[in-house]
C-alpha cells in the first residue's frame, strides 16, 4: 500500500448506496407521496447540513411572553436568519436584518424588576427594554466596550472599555460618562549607576537652583495625584486588566488581571493553500507543561488608591518540585521571580445585593482543588467556606460568568458540584460560621445544566434522572425536596422559560429527528408543539435506523451503554463474512449513546449505510464519555488508552458473542480522541481489530494542549511515565492490521505534525499496511463537503477491503480474548 496517498477514490464515487427494502413499514397516508425506495450516496450523506441543516439556537421571549424569537438556518442557506413564532404556536415568521436587530438579546444581565436587560452586542453597551420591546444603545463607539452592570440602584450601568472601568446614567439625564479607574503599566525609572548616584546628589547639596526644581516637581506630583483618578499599577506588558466590577458601596473595584507567560513557545501550523500562494504560517498554541498564563485579583479601593491582592494562602503548598518555575512568574506586587507556594487562578467575585458578603472561587492551577472564599475588601483576606478536592481532576459547571451564584436572600450561595461522585445541586449560608454545603439533588444521575428561577423561589434543572440517554427538565425548591419532571418526549429537551413562566419554548430532538423549535405550556406532561421542520424532504423520506441503546459488561463487570445498528433495522440482511465496527466518539469527555440527535450525524447517517451493506455498527460510551459519573469520567486519569481502550475491546468481544459477528472482520474507527484510540487499538490490540481508520489522531500527548492534557495526565516534565504509556507513537511497532490516517493540514487544535511524525515513526519500523491522507484546506473540523466524501469513500473502502470476503485479512488468533501488546 502506498504510504502517502491523495488520490480522490474515484472508483467509489457513487457505487454505494443505502436503500430502504419493501419490507420495512409502510408510510403513513400523509406521507403517500414519498417514494417507496429511496437511495443516498456518500456523496449525498456527506452533504451534512444541506440535509439535514443546523440546530435552532438563541431561543428568548418577548418581555410580555407572547412571541419566541430563535435563530435557524436551514438546508441550502449560508446564513442563520431570525425567526418569531407566537406562544400559540403556528408558522413561524423570517425576520428582516432591521427587525431581527430590535429582537431581546439571547443573553444579558436583568435588573432588578426583570423589566429591563443589559448586554454587550459587537462592542457596545445596549439596553432591552422587556415592557416596550425596545433596544435602546447605550454606547456607540470605535473602540470596544464590554462586561456591562448595573449600578446606583438599576439607574447607572458599569462597563469596560481600554481596561479601566466607567460609569454612566440610563435615564437619559445629560449626565457625562465618568471613568473610575486609571489601570497603566507600571512606570520604572532608569537604574542609575553609583557614579551617576553620586553626581545627582552632589548636584543637589551644591546648587540651590537645582534643589528647588526638585522640590518644585516633587509638589507637583502629589498635588496631580490628589485629583487623579484611583490609579492602578500592572506589573508590565505581560499583565493586563480583563474585567473590573464596582462594589455595590462604591468603594471598591475588583479587577481580574491576566499574565501572559513568559518563555512560552507558540507551534506554528504552516498554511499551503493561500490567497497570495505563498505557504504562509497560522500561530496556534502552546503544547502542554510549558509555561501557562496565571490569573490574579486584585481590589482596589477608588477612595484611597490602595490596591490589595485576594490573599491565597489557605491553598496548602506544595512539595519544592512541583513550585512553578521563578523565570516564568510574577509575584502581586510585580517583582518578577517569586515562586507563589502554590499557583491559584481567581475568579470574578459575586456580591451580596446589600454589599456584605463578597464570595470568590479559586482553584489550583494544576485542577485539583477548588475553593470558595469571602473576601475582605479592605485588607484582601479571605476565609474558606467550601473545599473539593479531587485526586485526579475537578470538573465544575459555571453560569454567568462564574461556578457560584448568590440567592436572593443574600445569605446562601448555590453551585453545582461533584462532591458525592454525581453533578447535584447545593446552597451554602455563606453568612453563618462553620456552615456546610446542602445538597438539595442526589442519585446516581447528572445535572447538566441549572438555572434559578425569576421568581427566585425554585430552580430549573436538566438531567439524566430518567435515563443516562435522556435530557429532561425539571423543578426544585431552592429549599430542596421533590422534583417535578416537567418534560415527557423521549430525547433531549433544552427549555428557555418565559419570563411569566408560563410557557416553554424548548429545542427537541431524538435519536432520529434532529433539533427543532417546540413550544409547551409549562406544565408536567404537557403536549409540545412542533414549530419547524428542518431537514430536506429528500432526508425525511428515508427510514432512518433508530439505533438501540444496550449496555455490555465489561471486563471489570460495570455496565458500558452503546448504540447498535444492525442490518435488520434497515431492512437488509447480514453480509455472510458478518463484519462489524466498532466507532469511537470524540472529545473524550462526550456522550454519543443517547436517545437524542448526535452531533455526529455523518457518521451517523455513515453507520446507515454499513447497515445496509450487511455491518453491525456499535457504538460505545467508553470510560471517561460524558453523563455517567466522576468515577466513569476520571477513570482514565494517567492512562490514556487503558479503561477507555479495554471498553472498546470488550465492545468487539461482545458483537461477536451477542451479535455473531467473526470475530476476524471487526474494524475501528474515530476521530480526534477516537482517533487516539483508534490507533492504540490498532498498536496494542492488533488481533482484535483487522482494520482502523484513525481522523485527525492526537499520536503523542506531549504535543497537545495544556488545558485539557494535564488535568488528565499531569505534565510530562513530572510525570513522564503516563505521557508514554498514553501515546500510540510509542507503541506503532505493533501494527499488523490495515491502517488508514486522514488529517487536515491546518488542524490549530490536533495539528498535522502529529499524524506526520507517526509517519516517520512508521517507515523507520518498515511498517507497509497502512496509508495517510492529508487535507491541504481542513483544519480540525471539516468544512468542504468534497473532503467529508474523500475520507469516507476512504473509509469505506478499508473496511470493504479488509473485512468483506476476499480481504487480505489472514490473521489465525481469536480477537475476542483482546490480548494487549
Amino acid at each position: 500500500m502506498n504510504r502517502f496517498s491523495v488520490g480522490t477514490a474515484a472508483a467509489l464515487a457513487a457505487a454505494f448506496t443505502i436503500s430502504t427494502l419493501s419490507a420495512q413499514s409502510p408510510a403513513p397516508a400523509a406521507e403517500a407521496k414519498v417514494p417507496a425506495r429511496v437511495e443516498m450516496t456518500i456523496d449525498s450523506i456527506m452533504r451534512g447540513p444541506d440535509l439535514v441543516g443546523y440546530p435552532p439556537s438563541g431561543l428568548r421571549w418577548s418581555g410580555d411572553s407572547s412571541k419566541l424569537y430563535f435563530e435557524w438556518r436551514r438546508p441550502g442557506e449560508d446564513e442563520s436568519s431570525t425567526y418569531v413564532v407566537n406562544k400559540d404556536g403556528g408558522e413561524p415568521k423570517k425576520l428582516s436584518e432591521a427587525e431581527a436587530r430590535a429582537t431581546p438579546p439571547s443573553s444579558g444581565r436583568w435588573d432588578k424588576a426583570r423589566k429591563r436587560m443589559l448586554f454587550d452586542d459587537r462592542g457596545d453597551i445596549v439596553i432591552y427594554d422587556a415592557t416596550t420591546g425596545v433596544r435602546r444603545q447605550v454606547t456607540k463607539t470605535s473602540g470596544s466596550e464590554g462586561s456591562p452592570r448595573w449600578a446606583r440602584n438599576d439607574t447607572h450601568v458599569t462597563y469596560v472599555s481600554g481596561g479601566n472601568l466607567f460609569i454612566m446614567p440610563v435615564d437619559g439625564s445629560g449626565t457625562l460618562v465618568s471613568q473610575l479607574t486609571d489601570v497603566t503599566q507600571r512606570r520604572t525609572d532608569p537604574r542609575l549607576t553609583e557614579s551617576q548616584q553620586f553626581i545627582k546628589a552632589e548636584e543637589q547639596k551644591l546648587l540651590e537652583h537645582v534643589r528647588k526644581e526638585a522640590e518644585q516637581r516633587k509638589k507637583r506630583e502629589e498635588d496631580a495625584a490628589k485629583d487623579r483618578l484611583s490609579r492602578f499599577e500592572l506589573a508590565g506588558q505581560q499583565q493586563s486588566a480583563t474585567d473590573l466590577m464596582l462594589s455595590p458601596d462604591e468603594t471598591h473595584v475588583f479587577i481580574v488581571v491576566a499574565e501572559r507567560p513568559a518563555g512560552a513557545k507558540n507551534t506554528i501550523v504552516p498554511n499551503y493553500v493561500t490567497e497570495s500562494g505563498y505557504v504562509e504560517d497560522i500561530p496556534a498554541r502552546t503544547n502542554v507543561g510549558d509555561t501557562q498564563d496565571r490569573r490574579l485579583l486584585a481590589i482596589l479601593n477608588i477612595k484611597s488608591s490602595k490596591t490589595t491582592w485576594a490573599d491565597g494562602s489557605f491553598a496548602p503548598p506544595v512539595a519544592a518540585a512541583e513550585k512553578p518555575a521563578a523565570a516564568g512568574t510574577t509575584a502581586p506586587d510585580g517583582k518578577p521571580g517569586r515562586a507563589a507556594e502554590r499557583e491559584i487562578r481567581w475568579s470574578m467575585p459575586v456580591v451580596s445585593e446589600d454589599g456584605k458578603l463578597v464570595v470568590a472561587s479559586a482553584r489550583s492551577t494544576d485542577n485539583k482543588d477548588r475553593w470558595f472564599v469571602t473576601l475582605d475588601p479592605e485588607s484582601g483576606k479571605s476565609k474558606v467556606i467550601d473545599t473539593l478536592h479531587d485526586d485526579a481532576w475537578i470538573r465544575e459547571i459555571g453560569f454567568g460568568g462564574s461556578s457560584v451564584d448568590f440567592l436572593p436572600d443574600g445569605k446562601r450561595v448555590w453551585f453545582l458540584s461533584e462532591r458525592d461522585g454525581w453533578m447535584h445541586l447545593y446552597t451554602l449560608d455563606v453568612s453563618a460560621d462553620g456552615a456546610r454545603a446542602r445538597q438539595l439533588t442526589e442519585g446516581k444521575w447528572e445535572i447538566s445544566s441549572a438555572e434559578l428561577a425569576a421568581d427566585g423561589k425554585k430552580f430549573y434543572i436538566t438531567s439524566t434522572e430518567n435515563h443516562p440517554g435522556e435530557r429532561h427538565l425539571y423543578t426544585v425548591s431552592t429549599e430542596g425536596g421533590a422534583r417535578t419532571k416537567i418534560t415527557s418526549m423521549t430525547g433531549a429537551n433544552d427549555a428557555t422559560v418565559s419570563p411569566d413562566q408560563s410557557t416553554l419554548g424548548l429545542v427537541y430532538s431524538y435519536s432520529t429527528k434532529p433539533p427543532e423549535v417546540f413550544i409547551m405550556s409549562n406544565k408536567p406532561g404537557a403536549q409540545a408543539r412542533p414549530i419547524t421542520t428542518t431537514p430536506t424532504a429528500e432526508w425525511r423520506a428515508f427510514k432512518w435506523i433508530d439505533p438501540k441503546v444496550i449496555t455490555f459488561k465489561a471486563r471489570d463487570g460495570v455496565d458500558v451503554y452503546s448504540r447498535l445498528f444492525t442490518p435488520e433495522m434497515i431492512g437488509a440482511q447480514r453480509d455472510p463474512s458478518r463484519p462489524a465496527v466498532v466507532f469511537v466518539h470524540g472529545a473524550g469527555y462526550l456522550q454519543n449513546a443517547h436517545k437524542y440527535w448526535s452531533t455526529y450525524f455523518r457518521e451517523y447517517m455513515f453507520h446507515n449505510l454499513l447497515a445496509s451493506r450487511g455491518y453491525v455498527v456499535l457504538d460505545v460510551d467508553y470510560r471517561a464519555s460524558s453523563g455517567y459519573g466522576r468515577d466513569w469520567r476520571t477513570a482514565i486519569y494517567r492512562h490514556m488508552g487503558g479503561k477507555d481502550l479495554e471498553d472498546i475491546v470488550d465492545g468487539a468481544k461482545y458483537l461477536v458473542e451477542k451479535e455473531g459477528v467473526d470475530a476476524k472482520r471487526i474494524g475501528v474507527y474515530g476521530g480526534s480522541y477516537g482517533g487516539f484510540i483508534t490507533l492504540m487499538a490498532m498498536f496494542t490490540t492488533p488481533d482484535v481489530f483487522a482494520a482502523g481508520a484513525a481522523l485527525r489522531p492526537v499520536t503523542d500527548w506531549a504535543r497537545y494542549n495544556h488545558g485539557y492534557t494535564s488535568n488528565i495526565l499531569n505534565i510530562p516534565q513530572k510525570d513522564a511515565d503516563a505521557y508514554r504509556k498514553s501515546s500510540p507513537i510509542y507503541f506503532a511497532e505493533g501494527l499488523t492490521g490495515a491502517l488508514l490516517i486522514l488529517h487536515g493540514m491546518v488542524d490549530v487544535n490536533v495539528h498535522f505534525q502529529d499524524s506526520v511524525r507517526l509517519a516517520q515513526r512508521l517507515i523507520e519500523l518498515r511498517k507497509e499496511n497502512w496509508e495517510l491522507a492529508p487535507y491541504p484546506v481542513e483544519d480540525h473540523g471539516f468544512v468542504e463537503e468534497t473532503s467529508w466524501a474523500d475520507e469516507y469513500k476512504r473509509i469505506l473502502k478499508l473496511f470493504e477491503q479488509n473485512l468483506r470476503p476476499g480481504s487480505s485479512s489472514s490473521r489465525t488468533t481469536n480477537p475476542s480474548n483482546g490480548n494487549r501488546r
